[in-house]
This record gives structure tokens, sequence and C-alpha cells, in this order.
């Protein structure tokens, strides 16, 4: 071995030991495959572990330069397996079209099956959807329809209370029991108020104007409301003629029904006939 040889080889010790012979120096094992697949791989760490190799520089490089070689030539051999597996890909799904046909088939048969069925669920839904239409109307036609017979019937109440001549037998028809619990407190309260009558004329206001708030309310334009607004205009046409002779008797007595006047004029407000009560009040003072 030569001295230039013997210069580069790495190997640690007695300098004259070593030198004697190059026969007592251990032959370098080769470098294993391991060495190279620790985590975090450092080839400074790497040489690092090879200070008490006895191998010269120029020999780790060719050994270094083979291994690389052959990590080439394993990536190479690799690569052209999975290649050729790749080309046969083609080969090996031979008689594949008739699967994927069958499956395709399959699938538009799937799909002509869930738009049946979203067809039928379209139809179902608009069936749904025109009952409950068609229960909104029906309930609310009930619910009208029971309006009108309460508005009937608080005017044939009102109508047989008043004594008009046009209620026939329709005060015979009207509510008897609530008549006669109204008259019985009408009674009570009208002791109270100078024989003028003034809660029953607050009474008649009150249903009267029930009415035509329930009238508004269902829809004056309704064709049974409209046949009634003859006999409602009759029962605010009362009202007044009472609320009338009330006030002219109040304005008569002085201070005495003062108080009873402005009771009178209340009713008036709450129908909306402070016009009338001034009319009445400036023909009294006449």
């Amino acid at each position: 071995m030569t001295a230039s040889a013997m210069s580069n080889r790495f190997y640690f010790g007695d300098d004259d030991s070593s030198a004697s012979s190059d026969d007592n120096l251990p032959y370098p094992k080769p470098l294993t495959r391991a060495s190279f697949l620790t985590p975090n791989f450092e080839p400074t760490t790497f040489l690092s572990t090879l200070r008490n190799r006895h191998q010269t520089l120029e020999d780790l490089r060719a050994e270094l330069r083979t291994r690389s070689q052959d990590l080439n030539k394993e990536l190479l051999d690799l690569v052209n397996e999975n290649y050729q597996d790749f080309l046969s890909l083609g080969s090996s799904l031979k008689g594949g079209d008739e699967k994927v046909e069958e499956v395709r088939l399959g699938l538009l048969g799937f799909r002509r099956e869930v738009e049946g069925l979203r067809g039928k669920v379209d139809r179902r839904r608009k069936e749904v959807e025109e009952l409950v239409e068609e229960r909104k109307r029906i309930r609310d036609s009930v619910q009208v329809g029971r309006r009108i017979l309460e508005i009937e019937r608080r005017i044939a109440v009102l109508e047989g209370r008043l004594m008009l001549a046009s209620t026939g037998t329709r005060k015979v028809e009207a509510n008897e029991e609530e008549i006669d619990e109204s008259d019985s407190e009408e009674s009570d309260e009208e002791a109270e108020s100078n024989a003028i009558g003034i809660p029953r004329l607050r009474r008649h206001m009150e249903q009267y104007m029930y009415i035509k708030v329930s009238m508004k309310r269902t829809g004056p334009e309704h064709p049974f409301l409209v046949k009634q607004e003859e006999r409602v205009l009759r029962l605010k046409q009362t009202v007044l003629l009472d609320l009338n002779s009330a006030l002219k008797q109040a304005v008569a007595g002085g201070e005495d029904m003062k108080a009873d006047l402005l009771k009178l004029l209340g009713i008036y407000k709450c129908m909306g006939e402070e016009s009338e009560a001034i009319q009445v009040l400036k023909e009294s003072k006449r």
C-alpha cells in the first residue's frame, strides 16, 4: 500500500503501531442500507460515525457512489415495474365495457324510478296544498256564517227591545233569556237615573255599535249583510229617537238633570253622532 493511500485512511490510536504494518488494519465492512434510513438523516453526522473506519477517502467515495448507483437502479426498476403494470391495466380490463354498460343501464333505470317517485311526491304535495287551502276556505266560510248568524240574532234582539213593528215573529225567535235578564237589570238601574232610562239607552247603543262593528269585520259587501242594511238603519234611527227624547227631557230638567245630560252626550259620542246631539240642543233652546 502506498504512502499517500496510508495518509488518507481513517483510524485512531498509536501512530507507531499503526504504521508498522498494513496487514494489521481491519478490512472495512460494507455500508449498510439501514445507516441511510434513519429519520432526519444528516451526512455530516453519518460521516462522524466513520472515524474508526480504516478506509481511504477515495475508497469511501467509490463505495458511496456505488451505493448511489444501486439505489438509482432500484428506483428505475421499481418505476419500470409499475409502468409495466400500468400498461397492462388496459389489457386486464378487457371485456369490462359490458359491465360498465350494465352499471350505466342500472343507473338509468334507478334515475327513472327516482324521477317517477319525485313526480308522485310533487302531485301529492299539490293535492295536500289544495286540500289545506280548501280547509282554510271552509273554515273561513264557517266563521263568516257564524258571525252572520250572530249579527242577525243581535239585530232581532235589538228590534225586539226597541219594539219595532217590522220585527213580527223575529221578536219571538230572539233569545228570551237574554232579554229577560237585561230587562231585570235595566229596571234596577233605571231607578237611579230619574226615570230617563240612561242604562237602557246605553245598552241599546252598545248593541247597535256591536252590530255595526261585526258587519264591518265580516264584510259589509256580503249579500246577506247588504240586505240587512235597511234593518240596521231603522235600528239607528230608533236609538237616536229615544236618545233625542231623553236629551230633551234632560235639558228641560235644568240643573237637577245635568248629570244625566252629560251621560247622554257621552252616549252620542260613542255612537259618533255628536252633530245630532248639537242639533237637538239647539232645538231645545228655541
